[in-house]
């Protein structure tokens, strides 16, 4: 026999998700995405697959790597890098880019270049970090591309540490919004540099580029990033009470137009958008008897928390309904999937989440199974 229970969207976190289209939203960005940062929802896209030129956006991947060697402790935030002639010709003040204005054969501490590439955007401290990691640019760029493989981004490839111009250095918006949400996830820890406003290294005080920090209320992070080519770019993080956004903008005709464009795509997602609870991780929902069991029932519970993101004003279209056969017939092992969760939009049938065993239900010995199919006999199937 199979059950069914109802649950309405008013009633915890997969990386499957869903959002429905809001009001329509127009932006001169000539790329963006918006993404749940909790559930993974993109909230809205436009041409956000397509591999552009990152500017120093692409910096991100470079301090990816860098935090997660200081987090396996490979390196130190105490420990020091020389600068190289390389570094400092290709980075430095000399090449008309951004600069943390190091100096040839200078010792800098790994803590001062992270916050160099984070907030002053330094060219000369990513070729620096490069050459320090792996030997060489190239070699480190080698390991963005072998780094962005595992993170499973599809679209990105990587020629060198600074997102200066190359044909061949590409990355989506797509695959910018998920790295910056490893960054958030990976790395709490050094998350905070990324909202530092300014920072002062060889008496030189710079202060961060991201034009949200300054306007928007909870704006965070990440990186900006301008090119002729790419035009003026944007990855930022905003997080409001519970909730946080990712978004990532390109090809901007102007810091203004950034500022403005980026601070009405997260200003709309907040309004239109909302995360709505469905379970909580370990919850029961069912009770279901078993067939020949050592105990008469078993606890059907959620293995994850169950969170969606939706539009505010469709939310009463959702539902989630269980799913369970009775009897389950044992031995039962804990974890072992008995029922389903089926999430609804509608009619139409959105996702599954499967119900699992809270515990192990041993099958009852012969003189117990007699008197089950004793019962069976006469009182017909077990529910």
């Amino acid at each position: 026999m199979q059950k069914t229970t109802l649950y309405t969207l008013a009633a915890g976190i997969s990386l499957i998700s869903f959002a429905t289209n809001a009001t329509a939203f127009e932006t001169k960005a000539r790329n963006a995405i918006l993404m749940d940062y909790e559930t993974g929802t993109y909230l809205f896209t436009k041409e956000h697959q397509e591999m552009i030129a990152p500017a120093s956006m692409s910096k991100l991947m470079t301090v990816y790597i860098l935090m997660k060697k200081i987090k396996d402790g490979e390196v130190s935030l105490e420990d020091t890098f020389t600068v190289s002639q390389n570094a400092w010709r290709k980075g430095g003040a000399a090449s008309g880019g951004s600069t943390m204005f190091l100096k040839i054969d200078q010792e800098v501490k790994v803590e001062d270049l992270l916050k160099g590439i984070l907030i002053q955007s330094g060219n000369d401290a990513c070729i620096v970090v490069a050459e320090n990691v792996a030997g060489s640019e190239e070699e480190f760029a080698a390991m963005m591309n072998e780094t962005a493989q595992k993170m499973g981004l599809k679209n990105a490839h990587f020629e060198n540490a600074t997102g200066l111009p190359h044909p061949d250095h590409r990355i989506s918006p797509e695959d910018l919004a998920i790295l910056a949400r490893h960054i958030i996830q990976e790395f709490p820890e050094f998350y905070p540099i990324f909202k530092q406003k300014e920072f002062t290294y060889n008496g030189i005080k710079q202060g961060n580029r991201n034009p949200l920090l300054y306007t928007l209320k909870g704006a965070d992070g990440l990186k900006t990033g301008h090119t002729d080519e790419a035009g003026y770019c944007l990855t930022a993080s905003v997080e409001r009470g519970d909730r946080r956004l990712i978004e990532v903008v390109t090809g901007l005709s102007s810091n203004k137009e950034r500022s403005e464009e980026s601070e009405s795509l997260m200003t709309w997602g907040f309004a239109n958008f909302e995360n709505y609870k469905f379970f909580q991780k370990n919850q029961i929902v069912a009770e279901i008897p078993v067939w020949y069991g050592a105990i008469p029932t078993v606890e059907a519970i959620v293995p994850e928390n169950v969170v969606r993101t939706a539009k505010k004003s469709t939310k009463d279209k959702y539902a989630a309904q269980i799913f369970y056969k009775t009897p389950l017939k044992a031995p039962i092992n804990k974890g072992d999937k008995i029922g389903e969760i089926r999430i609804t939009y509608g009619e139409k049938l959105k996702d599954t989440i499967p119900l699992v065993a809270k515990n192990d239900v041993a099958k009852m010995g012969f003189a117990g199974r007699f008197v089950e199919n004793l019962k069976y006999f006469i009182f017909g199937e077990k529910k």
